[in-house]
C-alpha cells in the first residue's frame, strides 16, 4: 500500500511539472492574433514609474494643451502612479481664464468630466521653461530654477513615462520660454542614458512634424521608445473642435478641447481592460483614428512596443465603456495652425456684448496681419537668399531618407535668432517655416542672412 501511494505522488508530482512547462511554453507563445502579449506587470522588485507631463503653450485658443495634460495626469494617477513621482509643466491659464464658461473646471472632450481637479501645480506660469524641463528629467534639482523642484529621482531599475502637447515645426517644439530644438532634447536624453538612472523610458509627443525631434537623432540602444502624433514633414491636429459635425463641443464652449493624437492614446488607455495591451497595440489602434490627417510614427527602441502599456501608464481598475466603433474609426481633425483663429471666431459669435466682440475683432486682426507678415518676409528672405546671394543652392533640397530635419544644429539656431532680431517673433504659426533649416543645410552664411533681415524687414 505504502508503495502504491508512493507512486501516486511521483506521477502526480512528473503531471504537475509537465502542467507548468506546458503553460510557459504557452506565454512564451503569445497570442494566435500575430501581436505579442503584453509583458508582465511590474512588481515591486521593478521599482518605480515616473511621468513628466508638459503642456507647452498659454492662453484660452490653446485650451486643448493643458487639458490633454491634466486627462493623461487622471489617467495615470488611477493607473497607481504616485503624485510624487508625476511632474506636470502647464502654465495653469485656463481653468480660471475670462473666457472659460465652467470655472475651475477643464474638460477634454464633449462629454468629459473635470480633468483639472487636483493636478499637481509643479510648475506653472513662466517656470515652465526648457532648463525646468531638462532638469526633471536628468533628476537634477540644483538646475531647477523656480517651481516645486520636483524631479525624476530615478533608478537604475525605474521606468519613465514622457508627455509632451503643443506646437511645433522642423526640428523644434513650442515653450513658454522659447523653441525647444531636438539636438538639445536628444543631449538631454543622451545624458540621462549615461548616468544608468531609468530601465526603460516611453515617449509620446503631439505636435506638428513631431517626428522631426526624432528623425536621425536619437539612437535605438538607449531604451527609449517614441510615438510622435506624425512624422517628420505632417501636421498634427485638433479636435472637439466648434463646428464639428460628429463631437462638437458643449456649446457654450469656443475651443478646440483636445488633439487628435492625444485624446485617441488616452482614450484607448481608458478602455483597456484586466487584461493589458502592448505598445504596439495602442499604436496600431491610435494610428487607425488619426489616418485621415497624419502618420503616428514609432522611433528609437522599436522592440520595446512589445511591452505591456501599464509598465508606463499604471494600470485601470475600472475601464470605461465606450463604442469600439468610435475607438476604431478616423475622428473629424482641424489643423493646429488655425486652431486659434477658429476658437477667436467663436468666441466672437458667442459673445453677448460689443465691446467684447470688438476686443475680439482686433485680436483676429492683429493675428491674421502678423502671420501674412511672417509669410511675406520669410518668403522674400528665402527669395534673396537662394535666388541672388547664393544662386547655386537648392531649396528644399531633399534630405537622405531617416536624414536629421539638419546637420548644423547651432546654425539653425542662429537663423531663427537673426530672423526674430530683426523682423519679429517667429510665434507658434511661424515654426512650420523649413526655410531656415534650407539656408543650413545650403551654406547661407549668418553675415549674408543678417544683411538680407535687415533689408526686408527694415
Amino acid at each position: 500500500m505504502a508503495g502504491f501511494k508512493y507512486a501516486f505522488h511521483l506521477i502526480l508530482v512528473l503531471l504537475t511539472c509537465e502542467i507548468l512547462r506546458y503553460c510557459e511554453a504557452a506565454r512564451a507563445r503569445g497570442p494566435l492574433s500575430g501581436l505579442a502579449s503584453p509583458a508582465p506587470s511590474p512588481s515591486q522588485a521593478d521599482g518605480t514609474t515616473w511621468a513628466v507631463l508638459v503642456a507647452g503653450s498659454n492662453e484660452y485658443y490653446n485650451y486643448r494643451h493643458q487639458a490633454d495634460v491634466c486627462h493623461a495626469y487622471q489617467i495615470l494617477k488611477k493607473g497607481g502612479l504616485k503624485e510624487e513621482n508625476i511632474v506636470v509643466f502647464m502654465y495653469d491659464d485656463i481653468a480660471y481664464n475670462e473666457y472659460n464658461p465652467r470655472k475651475g473646471v477643464i474638460i477634454n472632450s464633449p462629454h468629459g468630466e473635470d480633468v483639472y481637479a487636483g493636478v499637481p501645480k509643479d510648475y506653472t506660469g513662466t517656470n515652465v521653461t526648457q532648463n525646468n524641463l531638462f532638469a526633471a528629467i536628468l533628476g537634477n534639482k540644483s538646475m531647477v530654477e523656480g517651481g516645486s523642484g520636483k524631479v525624476v529621482d530615478s533608478g537604475p531599475n525605474d521606468r519613465i513615462f514622457i508627455f509632451y502637447t503643443d506646437h511645433g515645426g522642423s526640428g523644434i517644439l513650442g515653450m513658454i520660454d522659447g523653441f525647444l530644438y531636438a539636438k538639445d532634447l536628444i543631449d538631454v536624453l543622451k545624458l540621462k542614458h549615461s548616468t544608468g538612472t531609468y530601465k526603460e523610458m516611453v515617449i509620446y509627443v503631439e505636435a506638428c512634424e513631431s517626428g522631426s525631434i526624432f528623425q536621425g537623432l536619437l539612437p535605438d540602444d538607449m531604451n527609449i521608445y517614441v510615438q510622435t502624433a506624425s512624422n517628420a514633414t505632417e501636421d498634427s491636429w485638433a479636435t472637439y473642435c466648434p463646428g464639428d459635425l460628429d463631437h462638437p463641443p458643449p456649446k457654450e464652449y469656443s475651443t478646440c478641447l483636445g488633439d487628435l493624437f492625444s485624446v485617441s492614446w488616452m482614450e484607448d488607455s481608458e478602455t483597456r481592460g484586466p487584461e493589458d495591451e502592448t505598445l504596439e497595440q495602442q499604436y496600431l489602434k491610435v494610428s487607425k483614428r488619426t489616418s485621415n490627417d497624419s502618420h503616428v510614427t514609432e522611433y528609437g527602441a522599436k522592440e520595446m512596443h512589445n511591452e505591456a502599456v501599464s509598465l508606463y501608464q499604471g494600470h485601470n481598475p475600472a475601464p470605461k465603456t465606450s463604442q469600439l466603433s468610435e475607438l476604431n474609426s478616423p475622428m473629424a481633425a482641424t489643423y493646429q495652425r488655425e486652431a486659434d483663429i477658429l476658437s477667436m471666431w467663436a468666441l466672437y459669435k458667442n459673445s453677448p456684448n460689443d465691446s467684447d466682440k470688438t476686443k475680439i475683432l482686433k485680436r483676429i486682426e492683429e493675428t491674421t496681419a502678423q502671420r501674412r507678415h511672417l509669410d511675406d518676409s520669410i518668403s522674400m528672405i528665402g527669395n534673396v537668399l537662394f535666388n541672388s546671394v547664393n544662386p547655386n543652392s537648392i531649396r528644399n533640397r531633399a534630405r537622405e531618407p531617416g536624414s536629421a530635419v539638419v546637420d548644423d544644429w547651432d546654425c539653425l539656431k542662429s537663423m531663427v535668432r537673426i530672423y526674430e532680431t530683426h523682423c519679429g517673433p517667429l510665434t507658434q504659426y511661424g515654426m512650420k517655416h523649413e526655410v531656415f533649416a534650407d539656408m543650413c543645410n545650403n551654406g547661407v552664411s549668418g553675415l549674408d542672412m543678417e544683411n538680407t533681415c535687415m533689408t526686408v524687414c527694415s
